[in-house]
């Protein structure tokens, strides 16, 4: 699959233009849930998932992809639930707070692993699809502004929040993950879901985001 390339960087600090950045389109576009309904179409994007978090699983034991990429934080999940309490309880209910409570509670179990190439953001909308009279075909994936080394869960999770359990299921079968371990924090870190939107929105000022990422907590 294809991912995007630099074309053009330019702008920013010293210059009378503002900082951007160019990149190469990637042909296809996000897969439509509905076409999971046909089996053929499940298994043939199930086992492109498989395929590609499995080549992630495997680049994160190269040590030119080590070189060049962060790693996530030892304590990032813990650090995550310190900023929520600090920053999103006060706009939470009584049962919204408790609510999360327990979904943030469930993070302190998390190992700190960094064994396999992260994109961070693999949910439906970054992993574009070419439809033909052969099936889909994975095409290309974009976003890469959060990859790094660390759980391939939360990339499962990503996927599981995008095409839910059914799908999850095939790929974790596919790919081998289908243990008890890999499960459980695919479970704690998709619940972080809407409290990362929240978090990100309310720092980023985006009012209707952060309503949206609460909507369970109010």
């Amino acid at each position: 699959f294809r991912t995007p390339r630099p074309l053009a960087l330019g702008g920013g600090p010293g210059t009378d233009e503002p900082a951007y950045l160019v990149l190469s389109r990637i042909p296809g576009a996000p897969l439509d849930a509905a076409a999971l309904e046909d089996p053929e179409i499940a298994d043939a994007v199930a086992e492109q998932y498989a395929e590609l978090l499995s080549g992630l699983v495997a680049a994160g034991g190269d040590e030119k992809a080590r070189a060049a990429l962060p790693v996530a934080p030892h304590r990032r999940w813990q650090e995550f639930a310190a900023d929520v309490r600090a920053e999103l309880f006060p706009l939470m209910s009584d049962s919204g707070r408790k609510r999360a409570a327990r979904e943030l509670a469930a993070l302190d179990g998390l190992p700190p692993l960094t064994s396999a190439v992260v994109h961070g953001d693999l949910g439906g909308e970054n992993v574009l699809w070419e439809l033909s009279d052969d099936g889909p075909r994975l095409s290309g994936v974009i976003d890469w502004d959060g990859v790094a080394l660390g759980d391939h869960a939360e990339d499962l999770a990503a996927v599981q929040a995008a095409y839910g359990e059914e799908l999850l299921g095939r790929v974790l079968t596919l790919g081998g993950w289908d243990d008890a371990s890999t499960s459980g924090r695919i479970s704690a870190i998709r619940n972080t879901f809407a409290l990362q939107q929240a978090l990100s929105a309310r720092r980023d000022g985006d009012e209707e985001e952060l309503a949206d990422g609460l909507t369970g907590y109010r």
